[in-house]
């Protein structure tokens, strides 16, 4: 009994020794591996916060500035979960359940996504308004933790979409405004470091370090709001109407180069950009490319006066409505025998545009539209604006001059055609056009201050002087543009009716309405160009389009107090910025401080 109790007290001995050495052996591996301090690592990262804090967008406004905002951040949260904590805790079920009841989820697919013991970190739903948030926090649910952020939302949905642009849900302006300016309108991000609680919560009495964010700066555009909204409205009853494709309008200050007001139809809602089709969020002001037809024929015409190669009072045969040159016909929309250049732009005559463009030779009418913006961008600060086509005379055939001088054979936008008929308006100087007119910080420090500049003189100031006269003409009794009459004002202006080109020629049941035009002419303050795609059943410029600048030019000139004559005219020229590019002729153009025009240091 004695040597039993012996052997089982040495047993006993040994293995509590035996335990003894192994549990200092695992506690020497934990101080040699460094276990303990991973383990404690781990337990500090848990319990530590670590975040970038994102700055606030800038906001974007018309030209009234703040009074008009057009988009703005709404603060809302991210509701976050801890997967690890949720499962440990076996309310997966619960938790999910929740949820999907206060955030409007599947509670399945949440019950998934939350079932992940080796996650520290998931998203349940992103961008939630606060008083949805505010529900889920009287919840106190362990494992649920929300982190501050900012939803971009743009208050009257469609309305100027082509130009606001939006954000995508990774906080990057991926068009218009929201694109060009994304670098001023996202402002820096601040960052934290502090420690949480079980439940996610940030301490903020242990919070270690924070660097505050820097907010984006504000972004003041030319446009102006209640005459965007003039334009929209009319460009949706023509829409209506003429049971048209599309439809675009722009309307330019001519002395400046102001944007006051750009739109295209289709629209879409700028808070819903995901469900809209690409082909909806074109900007087809300056996107689309378009044969202009008649409207392109100004450009030429002035390009004649200037070199002196006609008169207004000049005759040409107009062929009784069919010419054949070249062993191609070319045919007017009515027969017209003897013309004057100032009646051939009156009545729109082909065949007279293009005998007056022969007069000029192709290297010429290249160097004038070239000089006119023609082909090229202007410019404009938005993304997305296109070139145009215009070719190099080395390209042309034998009867490419006839064919561009009416509008074919050549691809412009509708801001390079706007730009035109601004040039001829502004005493023969084209400006740049532009949308922002500032960036500035909330603190008042400015950033981008925008200046009237001048791009080229393409015509003289008395080309432009009689080409103001000859497109006043269409407007009247007999002109193709009567129907784009403003009551007590002078208009001046050119209808289009273009044929869409087709494989191998033209399409003779698609057609492209127009009407460039501006107003008043003694002294003109706008310009416009209306552009209606595909129109049913009627395609007529003057009976399409020219009706829509109507509408918006009676509103326009006394909503900005335009009177209709002035006795002391004033050019308001000052503070230009001169960049002479593709002018012609190819000289320096120096603008004063009194608004004289000087070219080579000569007054004009």
């Amino acid at each position: 009994m004695t040597d039993q109790h012996t052997k089982w007290r040495f047993t006993a001995s040994i293995a509590v020794l035996l335990l003894a050495l192994i549990g200092l052996g695992v506690r020497l591996a934990f101080l040699h591996l460094g276990l303990e301090e991973k383990k404690r690592d781990g337990f500090e990262k848990a319990r530590s916060l670590e975040k970038k804090i994102n700055p606030g967008r800038g906001i974007i406004c018309d030209c009234k500035g703040e009074n008009n905002i057009l988009a703005l951040n709404l603060f809302v949260k991210d509701v976050c979960a801890d997967p690890s904590l949720i499962v440990k805790s076996n309310q997966v079920v619960k938790v999910a359940s929740v949820l999907a009841d206060k955030l409007n989820l599947p509670s399945d697919e949440l019950a998934i996504r939350l079932n992940q013991p080796d996650k520290r970190f998931a998203y349940v739903k992103r961008m939630v308004r606060q008083e949805s948030v505010a529900e889920l926090e009287k919840q106190r649910i362990a494992g649920i933790f929300y982190q501050d952020t900012t939803a971009r939302y743009y208050p009257h949905g469609s309305f100027m979409c082509h130009i606001i642009g939006f954000v995508n849900h990774d906080g990057i302006g991926s068009a218009g405004i929201e694109q060009q300016m994304d670098k001023y309108l996202r402002g820096s991000p601040g960052s934290i470091e502090s420690r949480v609680d079980a439940l996610r919560q940030e301490l903020y009495e242990e919070r270690s370090h924070y660097i505050p964010p820097l907010d984006g700066a504000n972004v003041v555009l030319t446009i102006d709001q209640n005459l965007q909204y003039i334009v929209e409205k009319a460009l949706d009853e023509a829409m209506i109407q003429h049971h048209a494709k599309g439809a675009w309008v722009i309307v330019e200050r001519v002395k400046t180069g102001e944007i006051l007001a750009m739109a295209s139809r289709p629209a879409y809602d700028l808070n819903e950009f995901t469900t809209a089709d690409n082909h909806v969020k074109l900007n087809r002001s300056i996107g689309l490319v378009y044969e202009p037809g008649s409207t392109f024929k100004p450009a030429v015409i002035a390009a004649a006066l200037n070199e002196g190669t006609v008169k207004p009072e000049t005759v040409f045969h107009c062929e009784n409505g069919a010419w054949m040159y070249k062993n191609r016909v070319l045919r007017d929309y009515h027969a017209y025998g003897h013309l004057t250049v100032a009646d051939g732009v009156k009545k729109s005559s082909n065949i007279l545009t293009a005998k007056v463009a022969l007069t000029l030779g192709d290297k010429k009418i290249h160097r004038y539209l070239s000089a006119f913006g023609v082909g090229l961008k202007s410019g404009l600060d938005l993304p997305g604006e296109e070139n145009g086509i215009l070719r190099s005379p080395s390209e042309w055939s034998g009867i490419s001059a006839t064919r561009i001088a009416i509008g074919q054979g050549v691809a412009v936008t509708a801001l390079q055609m706007v730009n035109m008929i601004s040039a001829i308006a502004n005493d023969g100087c084209l400006m740049r056009p532009y949308v922002i007119r500032q960036v500035q910080r909330s603190n008042g420090t400015i950033l981008v201050d925008t200046k009237p500049e001048l791009l080229a003189h393409p015509i003289s100031p008395e080309t432009a002087a009689v080409m103001k006269k000859l497109l006043a003409r269409v407007t009247e009794d007999g002109g193709t543009g009567v129907k784009a009459r403003v009551e007590g004002y002078e208009v001046a202006g050119k209808t289009g009716t273009a044929q869409k080109p087709v494989n191998g020629g033209y399409s003779s049941t698609a057609y492209t309405a127009s009407f460039l035009g501006f107003l008043p002419v003694e002294d003109p303050e706008i310009a416009m160009v209306v552009v209606v795609d595909e129109p049913q059943p009627v395609h007529l410029g003057g009976a399409v389009a020219a009706p829509v600048f109507s509408k918006i030019a009676n509103q326009a000139v006394r909503y900005l107090d335009i009177q209709p004559f002035k006795d002391n005219r004033t050019i308001a020229r000052k503070n230009v910025v001169v960049s002479y590019k593709n002018a012609m002729p190819s000289r320096h153009l120096v603008v004063d401080n009194s608004g004289m025009v000087k070219r080579d240091g000569f007054q004009e």
